[in-house]
């Protein structure tokens, strides 16, 4: 079976699962109304970063992109629906490669158009302490926050594919990205910025310090993503449909 017909049906699968699209769009409202707030943030503050503080409203709408990923994968596992696709595409390294492929396109593609909004109200909220901030600094802001988000849902992807399970995929992930990693990071300090979120999101910093730097940090994600995916295809392929 050629690869379009396979990424076209996984597309479709996409587009009229009604919770996908949501989720899509929750990334997009949340983000961009959290980044809006940054306003009430104290910019005399000396860990005061204008660029984290512009994209903040990333930290809550990851939530919907760690969603997304993980929705449309363990959609799968409901009612039939992998035997289903297994029968349409016996190959299963090629069917998994097809459902990351329509995940991280729309994840990314939303995710640059959320991130310039996101920027754009953060800058309006902070106004003159915003003003600092360099055309390069904000374009690798915006890039780098696109790019973060798709590696967050398809680190979520793989999780719900070796789990078989999105509530499960979903029970361990929001906690620790909302709760487990803060905690983590003040008890064991740089080590925290290893973990898949933390070293993400230095890319949407101004000013860092420690042993990554904006790129590194997000090729940390990605390695964890990957991981993550290659964990996913193995127990698709070991496991019953």
């Amino acid at each position: 079976m050629e690869v379009t017909p396979v990424l076209r049906s996984e597309w479709l699968k996409v587009r009229t699962l009604r919770s996908l699209p949501g989720a899509l769009l929750a990334l997009f409202a949340a983000t961009t109304a959290f980044s809006a707030l940054a306003g009430a943030s104290d910019v005399s503050d000396p860990g005061f970063d204008p660029l984290f503080t512009a994209l903040s409203g990333v930290i809550p709408g990851q939530i919907a992109a760690v969603t997304f990923g993980a929705m449309a994968v363990s959609s799968e596992f409901h009612q039939g629906g992998l035997r289903l696709s297994l029968a349409a595409v016996p190959q299963r390294g090629r069917w998994f490669a097809a459902k990351a492929a329509v995940i991280a396109v729309p994840a990314l593609l939303v995710g640059l158009v959320t991130a310039l909004a996101a920027l754009l109200a953060g800058r309006a909220g902070l106004g003159t302490a915003a003003r600092g901030l360099s055309a390069g600094e904000q374009v690798r802001g915006v890039v780098g926050c696109g790019v973060y988000l798709m590696l967050m849902a398809l680190f979520a992807a793989g999780i719900a594919a070796l789990l078989r399970s999105g509530v499960a995929t979903l029970s361990l992930l929001v906690p620790f990205i909302l709760v487990v990693s803060f905690v983590i990071g003040d008890a064991t300090g740089t080590v925290a910025d290893f973990l898949p979120d933390k070293a993400g999101q230095l890319v949407l910093r101004e000013t860092y310090d420690g042993a990554l730097g904006p790129w590194s940090g997000l090729a940390v994600t990605a390695l964890w993503s990957a991981a993550a995916l290659l964990a996913g295809a193995w127990r698709v392929r070991r496991s019953d449909a």
